[in-house]
């Protein structure tokens, strides 16, 4: 196991350098894909534009004004209550995510998304980046159905993402994975905290993050991004869930290149290494990332050697 199983250092660099995202937001741009978005646009108390952040429809809106000018989509929408992911954050877990793979192999990779909720964000971004092929699983039905019905009303997605419903909670791969199928890549967003009363507060915390008015009082706790229970939270949170996932990727371990996860809380780190090591993981690696005021991290991990991750890259065609 390689030394960069130590925590990351700060990404002081800021969002990936391939995140289209990294300056501030063109209003009048976003404004022209989309239209409806004029009404929720709001003077920044540092200058030019901005939103209202505690608006669970103006966030949405951005999202959709997003993945119109940006990604291509003529139609996207939501359940109300589930995820409505920040974009520029998980644009920049997929670029973080394709460094793993080979530059000329890049295009036409076959990638798993656990979890990948009622919005389908990191499917939409990495078709459109990279040309890659989804298989995005959850154990919501609601949200499969959403996230189904946003790849046909969308032809620039059409026959790249395949969602699939996982009828267990408890297992990750197992049911949704086909004999034989492998995968280049997997992502996923666990549920990080631990019950609903630690994710309640963790709104709370994100709400005062963004401010809260001139006399710095919260009347009414917003779940301005929402989310529904099993994507907020789950026992033990992400440090349980990440190690659930790792057990159950052994298994997987010649038919997966790279499995990778998000990781926002550095103390769960300890447990993670700790349970990659018992499973004898050949390679792990810690990439830092920074957006805003946010700071988190991918770790990444596989049980092929050097020699059988060429191999692999050796063996797969381009598209």
């Amino acid at each position: 196991m390689d030394s960069s199983l130590k925590a990351p250092a700060l990404n002081k660099d800021g969002p990936h350098p391939r995140n289209r995202h990294r300056a501030r937001y063109d209003f009048p741009a976003l404004i022209q894909s989309c239209p409806e978005l004029a009404r929720f646009i709001v003077p920044h108390p540092l200058g030019g534009d901005s939103i209202d952040f505690f608006d669970p429809v103006a966030v949405t809106t951005l999202n959709r004004a997003l993945l119109r000018h940006d990604y291509g989509l003529i139609w996207w929408d939501i359940p109300a209550g589930y995820l409505c992911p920040p974009i520029p954050g998980r644009a920049d877990y997929i670029h973080h995510a394709a460094d793993l793979l080979d530059e000329d192999k890049r295009p036409g990779a076959k990638v798993l998304d656990i979890g990948t909720g009622a919005n389908c964000i990191y499917p939409i971004i990495g078709v459109r980046e990279y040309g890659w092929r989804f298989v995005g699983t959850d154990i919501d039905a609601v949200a499969i159905n959403s996230a189904r019905k946003i790849v046909a009303a969308n032809p620039v997605l059409a026959g790249k993402i395949e969602c699939r419903l996982q009828a267990s909670a408890s297992d990750i791969f197992k049911g949704v994975v086909r004999p034989g199928e492998r995968f280049d890549l997997t992502l996923c967003n666990p549920p990080f905290h631990a019950s609903a009363k630690e994710a309640a507060a963790g709104t709370m915390r994100k709400l005062r993050n963004l401010g809260t008015g001139n006399d710095g009082k919260l009347e009414k706790p917003v779940l301005n991004f929402g989310g529904r229970n099993h994507e907020l939270w789950c026992p033990g949170g992400e440090a349980a869930f990440v190690r659930r996932m790792i057990a159950q990727s052994v298994p997987l371990g010649d038919r997966c290149r790279w499995f990778t996860t998000l990781v926002s809380k550095r103390g769960s780190l300890p447990a993670i290494y700790h349970a990659l090591k018992m499973e004898r993981a050949a390679d792990v690696r810690t990439i830092a990332m920074s957006q805003g005021q946010k700071n988190s991290r991918l770790v990444a991990w596989t049980f092929l050697t050097p020699e059988q991750h060429r191999e692999w890259s050796a063996n797969r065609r381009r598209p």
